[in-house]
């Protein structure tokens, strides 16, 4: 009775309509983000405006599970990729697809994109370039864009439109401290968290908005573990690296301050929406956790190397970067944590497996109140 009682206490909180009673019901996935959940925007975006060299748009990248390069930043298959793959779902078709089949949903995620509007980046040596129109604000313009046609008759979406869909907003920050890095020291980013983390719980707020009612907002990674940041941000004082996995402190600091920032304002959403079901998913622990214990997840005990790469330290190679002449690829993928300064197929396998495991609990708590509701207005 104490625990029905715990399960009937935590849906009055929340006040939501019955949530999907299993993942195997969502029927559409919508997918926001950067590089982490790109599957071929930055491709197609390149390819029209002709850059010469695109790196994802050939082998060795897409050869552990397409066997041909798709413009994914890995060796194969995303977090996302996994997940609809677990909901039984076509794999997300890039919304700049042109004639692409959005019946299952859509994915904005370009890659760069930035939680920032690209004008803050300007002027900061290197990120002015590096930073495109690709931001989160243009991705949800290009949903509201694209929201029309995905209801029958067009522009007639009823409210209950998305109930069934399955919303990821992000990974996004990542890219805002790493170029804001290359203008200004470390300690001043944190600046600038605030900001990112309002951006991205704005963005959240939209989506509910727009019918959303299960909306996943994903944390950053650990920064300072990072074959590039690594490669770039070198110390000679042994004090400045973690004793247990030899990543950058003061980097992985920033990353757990902004998902810290993140978890207390998406609170307060969820809070404030009790119609939708908002979920924090963990990007940093699964990450953490592969970097202490290598050995548990079959990876290599050189674990903060690149299997793609030119060479160095952690084989990140700015020069021979992965797809460029000169640099090599592991034998066996699947034993390596980082691709090409991303994460590998197998990498991501593990940290999809830990955010569907939560998304999972959260309907089943839901899907037991009204069970126990259900029960108690029977017997009434």
């Amino acid at each position: 009775m104490k625990l029905l009682c715990c399960i009937l206490s935590l849906l009055l909180l929340a006040s939501v309509e019955p949530a999907i009673s299993s993942l195997g019901h969502f029927d559409k996935i919508f997918s926001f983000g950067d590089t982490f959940a790109d599957t071929g925007n930055g491709r197609i975006m390149n390819a029209k405006n002709k850059v010469p060299f695109d790196p994802t748009a050939k082998l060795p990248y897409g050869q552990t599970y397409f066997g041909n390069a798709t413009g994914r930043s890995t060796d194969g298959r995303l977090i996302i990729d996994f997940i609809a793959q677990k909901l039984r779902l076509p794999l997300l078709t890039p919304s700049l697809a042109k004639d692409g089949d959005f019946t299952h949903g859509a994915n904005f995620a370009i890659s760069a994109a930035t939680a920032l509007n690209v004008s803050f980046f300007k002027d900061i040596p290197i990120a002015g370039m590096l930073a495109l129109d690709t931001t989160m604000k243009v991705q949800l313009q290009l949903f509201e864009s694209l929201k029309p046609s995905l209801c029958s008759p067009a522009e007639a979406c009823p409210l209950d439109f998305f109930d069934k869909s399955l919303f990821f907003m992000g990974e996004f920050g990542v890219n805002d401290y790493s170029f804001s890095i290359l203008g200004m020291p470390l300690a001043d980013v944190y600046s600038i968290v605030p900001s990112v983390v309002g951006n991205i719980t704005e963005a959240t707020k939209r989506l509910i908005n727009h019918g959303a009612k299960t909306v996943v907002v994903p944390g950053i990674p650990p920064l300072g573990c990072t074959p590039p940041n690594l490669f770039f941000f070198p110390s000679t004082d042994p004090a400045s690296y973690e004793d247990d996995t030899g990543c950058l402190k003061d980097f992985n600091d920033l990353a757990k301050h902004h998902n810290t920032q993140l978890q207390e304002a998406l609170e307060i959403v969820q809070t404030n929406n009790p119609s939708a079901l908002v979920i924090y998913a963990d990007f940093f622990t699964p990450v953490i956790r592969m970097v202490k214990y290598p050995w548990k997840f079959g990876l290599v005990s050189d674990v903060l190397s690149c299997c793609c790469g030119g060479g160095g330290k952690y084989n990140f190679n700015i020069s021979a970067g992965c797809g460029m002449p000169g640099a090599t690829v592991c034998d066996d993928p699947s034993q390596y944590l980082y691709w090409d300064g991303h994460f590998t197929e197998a990498a991501h396998r593990v940290i999809a497996k830990g955010w569907l495991k939560k998304l999972k609990v959260h309907n089943h708590i839901i899907d037991a109140a009204y069970r126990y509701l259900n029960i108690a207005k029977d017997s009434s």
